[in-house]
């Protein structure tokens, strides 16, 4: 038995927060009975599970590495922006990415259906990191870069990357590289305005184990079986990374309240 938004979301119907909705929404049933209750436990073996009256399929899971264009958006709703599954009418079945990229950013990106790995790379435990190349207006003196560095507040907290390293500047602009493990709505662009550099381009050059390479925008290539192990492997393995470092903070913190 197992949770019905794992079961949807396995099948293809979106990631487990959508399959959620569409479990409250009462669009689903297990053996001809609505469910409205996303703790909910079924069988896909030997149960009939529909969404909208139609049986969930097991469907193969696929995943592709995409470039995603400027002015192109990550949601799968309906209205008048150029999506990125609108890059994949050849493909049969339904796909949603893993993460955002706003609207005005390009780069890298994965295109799955399948919501068990979604869930795995694109939640915050797991760490993965983002790398990203950014251009931004005037020249980023070194003060500027080590202030980066330190950790800019903005209203959700601190964003301290984990890596930034200055590129070139050139007469009016200059393009850095930071890498991040963190995932608020666009981060990069509001720190950077913070300290007087507004971007101008961004570019996300790797996510994880996956890197740009010469892929261009608008397409893409399917991510080979090896490729997902390393990945997921490399995400437990900083999701157990962070629970030994959270672990040992928590000690630390007790022992000094004692002393």
């Amino acid at each position: 038995m197992e949770r019905l938004q794992k079961i949807l979301a396995a099948a293809g119907l979106g990631s487990r927060r959508e399959c959620e909705e569409l479990i409250l929404q009462g669009r689903v049933s297990v053996d001809d009975v609505i469910v409205k209750e996303t703790g909910t436990k079924a069988d896909p073996e030997t149960q009939r599970i529909c969404c909208d009256g139609e049986p969930i399929k097991q469907e193969k899971k696929r995943c592709f590495l995409f470039y995603k264009p400027k002015n192109c958006v990550c949601t799968n709703a309906e209205g008048q922006d150029l999506k990125v599954v609108d890059f994949f009418k050849s493909v049969s079945y339904r796909l949603f990415t893993i993460g955002r990229l706003d609207k005005d950013s390009e780069g890298l990106i994965l295109v799955t259906n399948d919501g068990n790995l979604t869930q795995t790379l694109a939640h915050p435990r797991y760490e993965v990191e983002k790398v990203y190349r950014i251009t931004v207006r005037g020249r980023v003196s070194v003060e500027t870069v080590e202030k980066l560095r330190e950790g800019i507040w903005i209203s959700e907290g601190k964003v301290m990357p984990k890596n930034l390293r200055f590129v070139k500047a050139s007469q009016g602009s200059s393009i850095l590289e930071m890498t991040l493990a963190e995932g608020k709505n666009r981060v990069i662009r509001r720190v950077f305005a913070k300290v007087g550099h507004p971007v101008s381009r961004l570019v996300r050059i790797r996510l994880g184990i996956f890197e740009i390479g010469d892929l261009k925008p608008g397409r893409y290539r399917s991510v080979t079986d090896e490729e997902l192990q390393k990945a997921l492997e490399l995400g437990k393995k900083n999701k157990k990374t962070a629970g030994s470092n959270k672990k040992t903070d928590s000690v630390k913190t007790k022992a000094k309240k004692e002393r």
